[in-house]
């Protein structure tokens, strides 16, 4: 990362990191200059909000029981889920942050979605099946069938909080940069006020409305993205080479941002967010319980295939919303400052865009869409959070039965203290990039629940004294040395050269986390009863 400084590189970090808004919220130049909403844009809003509102009013009639507020009954199609996974992935961090990564630094932004989508397979092929055969609630119903329950469940809930609670903040901080942009308010104000919408929908509606929200988000995600590089390819009579070459001459990189050699400057740092990205995916609380919806294994692979067609295809338009950007945005008074950084954050880039090609109109929707991509990924994040805290989390610590109307108590509770715990996350992490991040959860997740699932799942010779002691390194060391790294450590606290010279750990801690497990498990025989099912089985509270 400092070789890439002092050789004057415009990355400072491979790929995502260079979305954003350069740790800095609105500079007094940007603000002066960030639009007030106009009708369209308050019309869409208020058009979304109300949706949304009242799916969750017409789910909450049915989500009277833990399975149907979490799982939604496992009644969802595998059409329906493999939509909902799309519209859960294709989040802000997605939608805002790689557009805006492109608009940096060119084709170096493209290797963040060329990470994420070949990351499904991984899904694809090791995880949907056993994960849906073998889990009731969250990926520790799969542990512990061959592992202690209580030890295990007490390190994934408190994994998946860790996880969850990163991902929220990426969500949080997209939300306030959009709506203050939209509205003219503050981001204090904004933040406080799409919290609260999201703590109703969510508390109300459960999984089943957070999928109906996800589906139709992805609808008009996809239908949006596409509308957008249409009409930047219309500006320039269907002719990519047109296209390419203006954003080149616009771009103070040139005709490098159509190479990725920005990333020989530190081939480790750009592996490492590739290998926390690549297996994150497969971690990720949010994306597991997806598959929890459906009826069977059947089902949880189809979702997963349709998920995969439909990723890639939004990824696809935003190397076009990208790259349009650059051409169309930049050297541009009306929406950029002298120093290329668009007005509100680069993560901003495809409202402005919607804007430049399509007006008032177009921006207002693609602004709507944005707030509803926010919405649909922090439902399923607090329901993720919520499940694991009830069933993983209140279960192992106490090692005693929940009776249905307990379960949904707390996690009804859980779901609120999550998103309070959002808001004051999103105000303490103002100004920071959401696709760095969303990059350091993906990153935990592969670090911490990527190797305990997959060893659970194909070896049989994980203990339980492997896996609590291996996943435990796995989480401290990936959050540690995520503090310890440049963005954190230098940027964020101040503190000085980081310790830890890389941003994402994943490399280092994905690796010894698997021989941490390995180690310890084959380091001494668990005898039966020590600490295997020595007491009444905990799966037993959430059947």
């Amino acid at each position: 990362m400092m070789r890439m400084s002092r050789n004057g590189m415009s990355l400072l970090l491979a790929i995502a990191y260079t979305v954003g808004i350069g740790g800095s919220a609105y500079s007094a130049e940007s603000e002066s200059q960030v639009r007030q909403a106009d009708v369209s844009t308050i019309l869409f809003f208020v058009v979304f909000a109300m949706l949304t509102l009242l799916i969750s009013f017409w789910t909450a009639r049915r989500a009277t029981s833990s399975s149907e507020y979490l799982t939604a009954g496992s009644s969802i199609s595998s059409g329906q889920n493999g939509l909902a996974i799309a519209g859960d992935y294709m989040s802000a961090g997605a939608f805002l942050g790689l557009s805006g990564a492109i608009y940096a630094s060119g084709l170096d932004g493209m290797f963040l979605a060329a990470s994420y989508l070949a990351s499904w397979p991984i899904v694809l092929f090791l995880v949907a099946e056993p994960l849906r055969r073998l889990g009731k609630y969250s990926f520790a119903d799969v542990l512990t069938h061959k592992l202690r329950e209580r030890p295990v469940r007490i390190l994934a809930g408190s994994s998946t909080l860790v996880i969850v609670s990163f991902y929220l903040v990426a969500q949080m901080v997209g939300a306030g940069e959009l709506i203050s942009l939209l509205f003219g308010i503050g981001y204090a104000p904004a933040i406080i006020m799409v919290g609260m919408l999201m703590i109703v929908f969510s508390t109300l509606g459960g999984m089943r409305a957070a999928t109906w929200v996800q589906i139709i988000k992805a609808v008009l995600m996809i239908g949006g993205s596409c509308l957008i590089a249409v009409l930047v390819l219309v500006r320039f009579g269907f002719s990519m080479p047109d296209l390419f070459k203006t954003a080149a001459s616009n771009h103070p990189n040139g005709d490098r941002i159509m190479d990725i050699r920005g990333f020989a400057q530190d081939g480790i740092a750009t592996l490492s967010i590739g290998v926390g990205v690549l297996f994150g995916t497969a971690g990720l609380p949010h994306i597991l319980m997806r598959f929890f919806t459906v009826s069977d294994e059947r089902a949880a692979r189809l979702s997963v295939f349709y998920a995969t067609c439909l990723i890639c295809l939004f990824f696809v338009m935003l190397f076009f919303i990208g790259y349009g950007s650059i051409a169309l945005l930049r050297g541009d008074a009306t929406y950029a400052g002298a120093n290329g950084v668009l007005f509100g954050g680069n993560n901003l880039a495809p409202i402005h865009l919607a804007r430049a090609v399509g007006g008032s109109i177009l921006a207002g929707f693609i602004s709507a869409v944005a707030f509803a991509t926010i919405l649909a990924v922090v439902s399923g994040l607090l329901i993720a959070g919520a499940s694991s805290a009830a069933n993983d989390l209140v279960v192992g610590l106490s090692g005693q039965q929940l009776t249905e109307r307990t379960r949904l108590q707390i996690s009804r509770i859980s779901a609120v203290a999550l998103g309070v715990l959002g808001i004051l996350l999103g105000l303490a992490c103002e100004g920071q990039n959401v696709a760095y991040l969303l990059a350091l959860a993906t990153a935990i997740a592969a670090s911490a629940n990527f190797p305990l699932l997959i060893l659970a799942i194909y070896w049989n010779g994980l203990t339980t004294r492997g896996a609590v002691i291996g996943g435990t390194f796995g989480l401290i060391s990936s959050v540690v040395l995520t503090a310890m790294g440049p963005t954190i450590w230098s940027k964020v606290l101040g503190l000085g050269p980081a310790i830890f010279p890389y941003d994402s750990p994943a490399l280092f801690t994905l690796p010894l986390t698997l021989l941490v497990c390995w180690l310890v498990s084959i380091a001494k025989a668990e005898p039966e009863g020590d600490w295997r099912l020595t007491e009444p089985s905990v799966a037993q509270y959430v059947e």
